[in-house]
């Protein structure tokens, strides 16, 4: 067994999405839009007695700060594989604010769980726990889809193994913005909150940037998730003619173009990404 494994998994921003109920977990999820960002989450695993876990987040100077010593998902997912291991994950980006996180954090651990202990996972398995795990904790319906590879994606049919439209040809920068989480599962939960998001999902199939800013921000609007700050960020953006819309589901926003940067300093620190050419990947492998 080797000593350590690190995999990668790009985060990924919804634009969109409307739940899909399906038979059971596999085919239960979300349809929609979004971007799979360079941006992501690093996760570090080792065999171990005892299993622990450390959630940290890296400075913008390159600091790295713990945040959590404890994470359900991953605990749950270790339990599920009998498995006990050192996990510490590593992310740039705001928990809980819209990137994708939780996806990421999954794929990436399972990722590098299977390959450490030689679990014979295929890709297809590893996507299928993650996602389980999600829809489980209410934490995620199309994130992990999404972040199972690159691109601006357009989701039509739910489930992890539905066919997803990627499309690559973005090579502009993605900044964003957040004024701090939404709770998922708490949206998630909400039949209230659902069927209002049910009804806002667009009905065109978007194929460029613009149309799929444009949707979004259709979606923000009618869906009732958009906040006072996000509305006053992306009017400015407007005046510029940046394309724009809110970070789903989280309290910020996300916009395209080098002249983005200069529209979203002005309501604090951004951060700055491209859209993913990959999924998943191991980045890491002992000496």
């Amino acid at each position: 067994m080797s000593s350590a494994i690190a995999a990668f998994c790009p985060g990924h921003i919804s634009g969109y999405f409307k739940r899909v109920m399906g038979r059971d977990a596999a085919t239960t999820g979300s349809v929609g839009a979004g971007l799979v960002i360079t941006e992501g989450v690093l996760a570090r695993v080792k065999p171990a007695e005892r299993t622990s876990i450390r959630v940290c987040k890296r400075s913008p100077s390159g600091a790295l700060s713990e945040i959590s010593r404890e994470s359900t998902l991953l605990t749950s997912v270790l339990d599920d594989l009998s498995i006990t291991a050192s996990v510490t994950t590593e992310c740039r980006l705001p928990i809980g604010a819209g990137f994708g996180l939780s996806a990421a954090s999954l794929l990436a651990t399972i990722t590098a769980l299977n390959q450490l202990f030689n679990l014979g996972m295929n890709d297809l398995e590893i996507t299928m726990k993650a996602h389980e795990t999600e829809i489980a904790h209410r934490t995620g319906l199309g994130d992990v889809a999404a972040c199972c590879g690159g691109g601006f994606v357009v989701r039509k049919i739910a489930g992890i193994a539905a066919p997803v439209k990627r499309y690559f040809n973005f090579s502009e920068p993605v900044y964003a913005i957040s004024f701090g989480p939404i709770h998922t599962p708490t949206v998630l939960s909400s039949p209230k909150q659902m069927d209002r998001i049910g009804a806002a999902f667009p009905d065109a199939e978007p194929k460029n940037i613009e149309k799929f800013f444009e949707c979004s921000r259709a979606f923000a609007v009618n869906s009732g998730l958009l906040t006072p700050q996000v509305k006053k960020v992306l009017c400015q953006c407007d005046e510029f003619g940046i394309p724009s819309s809110m970070t789903i589901l989280g309290d910020g926003v996300f916009a395209y173009g080098n002249g983005a940067k200069r529209v979203l300093t002005q309501f604090g620190s951004t951060y700055e990404m491209y859209v993913a050419m990959q999924g998943v990947q191991i980045v890491e492998r002992p000496l």
